[in-house]
């Protein structure tokens, strides 16, 4: 995986820096159409019209690629046939085609190449792309794409070049070093796959020019202190002034505090918090 700067032989590109998509093997095929949904664009807009997130909208047509995070096709080969952009999340995923004909996409581990066979379930082999039981997995070993709750399907270390490391086991819980740097019991019977997620210099991408960012659907963000003290509490002030306590526009307070629920019931499975 490389990432590309090009020369400044205009405005937009004197800062960007693009990915080269060294990794995919299927750039100008057309994405598998059984694995397709569509996806509703709202603008940032609820039911009734009104704008509840702000700085949305716009953007270039997308169809959603159906992704298997569950891996419940347990003691079935599956072959890798493509390396594929996906355009709704920064990693890449793959086809795969099982022993059966059925095709999954899946999230595409760093090493993942085309004509590797993969597996999932308990007795798979201890190879990149293998989802197993925590249970089954060697301690100290890189993971992703790791369940909360068995059979819930994956919700951990999914985005480009996150992993997390298996550091112990603990009776029924299996105590992870998530990509936050945060340490937490998760139940060793939850699947996991084994590798870290490709697609690791994503981070490096610059886009270069304000029009690249509207492509991906994002509007202009206004800063607070730019406002007036109707439109938001850092609003006001004569000339260029600070604008006060950093805090949102609802008037939630920002650097250093505190807004997850003390009481949630997932607070007993985390040992160490993530680092500030």
């Amino acid at each position: 995986m490389a990432v590309r700067k090009y020369n400044p032989v205009t405005p937009g590109t004197r800062f960007k820096v693009a990915n080269t998509f060294e990794e995919l093997t299927s750039t100008h095929n057309k994405p598998t159409k059984s694995l397709l949904a569509p996806i509703k664009k709202s603008g940032g807009r609820n039911q009734s019209g009104k704008m509840t997130m702000r700085y949305l909208g716009g953007g270039h047509k997308r169809r959603y690629r159906i992704i298997d995070f569950k891996r419940d096709k347990f003691g079935v080969a599956g072959t890798v046939k493509t390396i594929e952009y996906d355009p709704n999340r920064s990693s890449h995923i793959a086809l795969v085609e099982y022993s059966d004909g059925e095709k999954r996409y899946m999230i595409a581990p760093a090493g993942l190449v085309v004509g590797k066979i993969v597996m999932s379930g308990s007795g798979a082999p201890f190879e990149v792309g293998n989802a197993m039981p925590m249970s089954e997995i060697p301690l100290g070993s890189i993971i992703h794409n790791i369940e909360m709750r068995p059979g819930q399907g994956a919700s951990f270390a999914r985005s480009a070049g996150t992993y997390a490391q298996l550091a112990a086991r603990d009776g029924k819980y299996a105590i992870l070093k998530m990509p936050s740097g945060e340490t937490r019991q998760v139940l060793a019977t939850c699947l996991a796959t084994l590798g870290a997620v490709g697609n690791a210099d994503h981070s490096k991408v610059r886009s270069g020019k304000a029009g690249r960012t509207r492509w991906l659907g994002r509007r202009p963000r206004v800063r607070g202190v730019a406002m007036n003290p109707v439109d938001h509490p850092m609003g006001g002030g004569e000339g260029r002034s600070s604008g006060g306590h950093p805090r949102s526009r609802t008037g939630v307070p920002a650097k250093g505090y505190k807004t997850r629920y003390p009481k949630k019931a997932s607070n007993k499975h985390i040992i160490e918090r993530r680092k500030k």
